[in-house]
């Protein structure tokens, strides 16, 4: 027995959910969001840890869907801090007053669809049972926080952090001892300014990361202006790139041109300050290891050139995967924060880490007494959030069965068996390789009018068909393998998680292939779906 009954339910109230709500009332739908924190802004929620950024340009890191909104909103810095990000969302939800349909303080446990009837029915931790025609999980990629895989956490009597998990009113590490475990985006983001506090900072490396200088700064009166005057062809450029962020197109090989001109491209990139610029210097940088190799050299010599210690240095220099095929980190005073004496690296690689204690944490080797420890240990990506609540389709059908040997999916955006049901940025889309906001507006944008379409058509039910559903995970997997991003331990490819299937979990065909090829489908009436109509169990 169901309490109430509703067009939509969306779980999440990040700017994926945020911007699906906005979408559906336009349509006149009646929604439900149910999202597990206080507050609007998902990731940007939770992750309140010193030197929060977003590692996208923040002038192209927000919605484009309300000209008003974007001449209306002026960001303050080149990457904008959590907390501005999150008031950005704030502002969002207000401005369009939708907080009025969003229950906050509330996880979903489950939903199950019953074929008979084409309804969903979500239940929530708080015993509310809510039946729904259409399910939208708009969990996002990176919001089910990891911890190491370390025993005696509970033994250690002084506080232990979590970078996704920080607390709101924020922590002072002054005259502490403290721990750091990872290196990761959140880690090299954190680490500068938590051991400028810290009496005495001891970081735990796993695997050294490539990571660039930002280049923060405040934004001129100039930029903003003539990025607001230029708004409109810019996100129209935006949708049809690669990475979701309009850039040049390289012409030529890394190996084709002199060790000094590819170095002199390798160095403007990295002048620039951003993500992509030194991966797109050249055609094949993510496709051939001998040209990824000049690409990661020239990093790794950046990294000798600011840490004084060679040996130390060495350590911070990746070497065990291409430049680009994990997640590269943009910085502020990582490497620099290395050469202090009150800061010290401990390579876990060669002195593996036991367990934490009652006095901080020991390795193979010794022990490591602190009053703080920060796990800095990332994320269960992709389908952690996905997998988390109990989701059943037809006939019963578990989605964390169905994914046991990894997601499978049709466009990142549906799943065979699960009819009525979309996934915002799920696994086998661009998702976390583009722009998260041009990706996100993609994905509301076609449910949104996937759900009008069936609406207008009178048609009860949508399922992806599993040869369509097969199609695209052969494509996503034949693409991936064109490229170096599988031979990388990373969390792209669930490697960082213990016993999770290793598939790469993106599609890197890029943002404009992907959204040409979504729209080809939705014009053929929805190619690859199987369609029911109302008043009938028999298929279109």
């Amino acid at each position: 027995m169901t309490d109430k009954s509703v067009d939509v339910v969306v779980v999440g109230a990040g700017f994926s959910g945020l911007y699906q709500l906005y979408r559906l009332r336009e349509m006149g739908l009646t929604t439900r969001v149910f999202e597990a924190g206080s507050g609007v802004g998902g990731t940007w929620y939770w992750n309140r840890y010193p030197g929060a950024r977003c590692d996208v340009e923040s002038l192209n890191y927000s919605y484009s869907f309300s000209p008003e909104l974007e001449q209306e909103w002026t960001w303050s810095e080149k990457y904008s801090p959590q907390p501005e990000i999150l008031g950005y969302a704030e502002h969002v939800a207000e401005r369009f007053d939708l907080n009025k349909d969003i229950t906050f303080d509330t996880r979903v446990e489950s939903a199950v669809y019953d074929g008979d009837t084409h309804t969903w029915t979500v239940t929530t931790d708080g015993g509310e049972v809510v039946s729904t025609r259409f399910f939208v999980m708009a969990t996002g990629c990176l919001s089910v926080s990891k911890a190491p895989e370390i025993p005696g956490a509970e033994t250690f009597p002084g506080p232990i952090y979590h970078t996704g998990h920080w607390p709101h009113e924020g922590v002072d590490f002054t005259g502490k001892r403290i721990a750091v475990i990872g290196t990761g985006s959140s880690g090299i983001q954190s680490i500068p300014i938590m051991a400028a506090q810290a009496a005495e900072a001891t970081i735990f490396q796993r695997t050294p990361n490539f990571s660039m200088p930002a280049g923060n700064r405040l934004l001129t009166e100039e930029e903003v202006r003539t990025r607001k005057e230029n708004y409109r062809e810019y996100r129209e450029a935006a949708k049809w790139s690669g990475f979701g962020v309009p850039v040049p197109q390289p012409t030529r090989s890394a190996l084709e041109v002199p060790e000094e001109e590819r170095n002199q491209a390798y160095q403007a990139g990295w002048d620039q300050g951003n993500l992509v610029a030194i991966l797109t210097s050249y055609i094949d940088t993510l496709a051939v290891k001998e040209a990824n190799d000049t690409a990661a050299e020239f990093v790794r010599a950046k990294i000798r050139d600011v840490v004084k210690d060679p040996e130390l240095a060495e350590s911070l220099s990746p070497r065990s995967f291409p430049f680009g095929t994990k997640r590269p980190c943009l910085d502020t005073g990582y490497y620099e924060t290395f050469n202090d004496d009150h800061v010290h690296l401990v390579d876990i690689r060669k002195t593996p880490l036991v367990e934490i204690t009652t006095k901080g944490v020991r390795t193979s080797e010794q022990e490591y007494e602190v009053d703080a420890i920060v796990f800095a240990t990332g994320f269960d990506a992709m389908t952690g959030a996905l997998t988390r609540v109990d989701i059943r389709g037809r006939n019963g059908l578990s989605l964390r069965e169905k994914w046991g040997e990894g997601p499978r999916s049709y466009l990142g955006l549906t799943v065979a068996g699960f009819p009525n049901m979309f996934t915002i940025t799920g696994p086998s889309s661009p998702s976390v390789l583009t722009n998260m906001m041009v990706a996100i507006e993609q994905h509301v944008d076609w449910v949104a009018d996937c759900i009008g379409w069936l609406r207008d058509h009178d048609v009860a039910e949508l399922e992806a068909t599993d040869r369509a559903e097969d199609e695209w995970v052969r494509h996503v997997e034949e693409v991936g393998n064109m490229t170096l991003y599988p031979t990388a331990d990373s969390w792209y490819m669930g490697s960082n998680v213990p016993g999770k299937p290793r598939v790469f979990m993106a599609y890197i065909g890029g943002m404009g292939a992907y959204r040409e090829k979504c729209d080809e489908i939705a014009a053929k009436g929805y190619d690859g779906f199987a369609l029911t109509p109302e008043s009938s169990s028999v298929p279109a």
